[in-house]
């Protein structure tokens, strides 16, 4: 089993029971223990578990956020970054949307345009279906639910297929350090392959992801052309300036 689809798997086993011990883990997953502890020591850097004696738990303090609850959460914020990630896209343009709850909002922006879209986002897709200059391409595979997007270890080489020519992708967290950042390993594979991919790329956050790292890195922060948020700290500000990113504050 590749490692990105076992910490997936983990992750979930984890989550589902709250807490479970090492042995447990060896047991259900079948590896050595020195590999569940590197596992492990993964989940846990990535902030979303902590280490208890013999084994590892959910730290609820900062645990992943269910899709609802996230869909509600600086829900005017988004709207307004969706807006403004909108006015980027033009007719006859080759978009990518990728999964979050910020880049869904973009439907409502883009509705009336000629487009082809590519997309793992369940929700951009039902949102999409009432428009038919919209033409739509699924990346398919497993439905996830944490994120209502399709994830698959086989989407990598369907990207690459794909002439794309603007990318709007969502993190859920950055930092100068680690750059851009998502919980589920599964779904970093395609994210990394749209980023290297498309021609531009745009990163859709709201200011509540700044300063904060997941599980994986799939892109660094120079990587990104655009940074669209409703409010930029300083010092990301200065490194765009560095880096040649533009940035954009999402405003009312």
């Amino acid at each position: 089993m590749l490692k990105t689809k076992r910490l997936d798997l983990i992750q979930e086993y984890i989550v589902e029971r709250g807490s479970v011990s090492l042995d447990e883990l060896v047991e259900k997953f079948n590896v050595s223990k020195n590999t569940i502890r590197r596992d492990v020591n993964d989940l846990i850097e990535g902030g979303d578990f902590k280490k208890v004696y013999g084994g590892v738990s959910v730290d609820k303090s900062t645990s992943i956020v269910p899709y609802v609850d996230r869909q509600i959460r600086n829900h005017k914020q988004k709207q307004l970054i969706a807006k403004a990630a909108a006015e980027f896209v033009q007719d006859g343009d080759i978009i990518f949307i990728d999964s979050g709850t910020t880049t869904v909002e973009m439907v409502e922006f883009i509705k009336e345009k000629e487009l082809t879209i590519i997309t793992n986002n369940v929700d951009f897709i039902i949102k999409a279906l009432p428009y038919n200059n919209l033409s739509v391409f699924s990346t398919g595979g497993m439905l996830e639910r944490k994120t209502n997007s399709f994830t698959s270890a086989e989407n990598d080489e369907l990207i690459t297929s794909y002439n794309i020519t603007k990318a709007f992708i969502a993190s859920t967290g950055i930092t100068i350090k680690n750059g851009v950042t998502n919980s589920l390993p599964l779904e970093s594979g395609l994210k990394s392959t749209v980023v290297q991919e498309s021609a531009e790329n745009f990163l859709l956050v709201d200011s509540s992801k700044f300063d904060k790292a997941a599980l994986t890195t799939y892109c660094q922060l120079n990587e990104i052309n655009y940074l669209i948020s409703d409010s930029i700290p300083e010092k990301y500000v200065h490194y765009a300036k560095e880096n040649n990113i533009e940035v954009v504050i999402a405003e009312k």
